[in-house]
């Protein structure tokens, strides 16, 4: 559909959409750039508070994965005017303002729509050093690949809408998709690291996918080391996986070849994920600091899960 737009840009353009990165990247001068992205979702739990907390976190962590610092935002809603209760929106709203003020971000404005469907997220505007941005093109052969939570969250999510996830289950998928990816961007960018992304609707594989593709490298992963959510085993076994999982396997294509990993450990992986983890490519002689250093600042389901290789496919093995 965007092939023949001839999209406007310049010489401070640092970072567009030719590599499919989390954010666009705009040079002011020659210490300061701007980091610009917008996100809204559709509502994850029925908690209306939770919801706000998460669509904020979904959204800030564009620019956390960018090794950028979020500053402002403006809110972003769709709602039924005549059918979404006024204390609903507002417990919505309320929600969001409590993410936003953990992670330093000054509101300043927003714009509402009536839609069928609700929706809320943001518009954020970051900060970075030109020479600092951190890209999902950069991984390099012989890096470590390191994850910031867990898995299975799209898995659950349907759950919750299906009426079969207990409370404890709901709980859990909520506090991680509530987690801001604050404190691992900061601990990845005074570590060093070369390459991140952020894993959300294209699912772990597919945000993977897009890191070897634009970086020109390979990937293994190690099925034994990634952490899931309790109940998405369960759950993905039983077939009960989100629509977008499979246009994730459709768009990765035969990019993936699996070595002895069972059925529902590989729809897990391609599970779209709201508000996920950070993706970080590092180099081996500061990944034992960088997982240290994440576990000290509270990052507590970090884990080292792959290597980078050469050539062009991902290989999954069971560990």
């Amino acid at each position: 559909m965007l092939k023949g737009i001839d999209f406007p840009t310049d010489d401070n353009v640092l970072v567009g959409i030719e590599t499919a990165e989390d954010a666009g990247v705009y040079k002011l001068t020659e210490s300061l750039a701007l980091v610009q992205t917008a996100d809204f979702i559709t509502p994850v739990v029925d908690d209306p508070y939770v919801y706000g907390q998460i669509a904020v976190a979904n959204a800030l962590s564009d620019v956390y994965a960018m090794g950028a610092k979020p500053v402002t935002a403006i809110n972003l809603v769709m709602f039924a005017s005549c059918k979404v209760p006024e204390d609903f929106l507002k417990k919505i709203l309320e929600g969001g303002a409590s993410k936003l003020r953990e992670a330093g971000v000054s509101l300043v404005g927003g714009h509402t729509v009536d839609d069928l469907e609700t929706k809320y997220g943001l518009a954020v505007t970051g900060v970075v050093h030109p020479e600092k941005v951190v890209r999902n093109c950069e991984a390099r052969v012989g890096d470590f690949l390191v994850y910031t939570k867990l898995l299975g969250i799209g898995v659950l999510t349907t759950a919750i809408k299906a009426d079969m996830a207990s409370d404890e289950e709901i709980k859990m998928v909520s506090d991680v998709m509530a987690t801001l990816n604050k404190e691992a961007c900061e601990v990845m960018v005074g570590v060093g690291v070369n390459a991140c992304t952020d894993v959300t609707g294209f699912g772990f594989l597919g945000h993977l996918f897009e890191m070897v593709k634009f970086s020109g490298v390979g990937a293994e992963i190690y099925a034994d080391k990634l952490e899931f959510l309790p109940g998405a085993y369960e759950y993905a076994s039983m077939g009960l996986l989100p629509a977008a999982t499979y246009e994730n396997i459709d768009y990765v294509g035969d990019s993936v070849v699996f070595e002895d990993v069972d059925e529902t450990v590989k729809s897990l992986l391609y599970d779209p994920q709201t508000s996920g983890g950070l993706l970080i490519s590092v180099p081996e002689e500061k990944v034992e600091k960088l997982v240290d250093e994440m576990k000290k600042k509270g990052v507590k389901w970090c884990s080292v899960v792959g290597r980078i290789t050469d050539g062009s496919k991902i290989v999954v093995r069971k560990s």
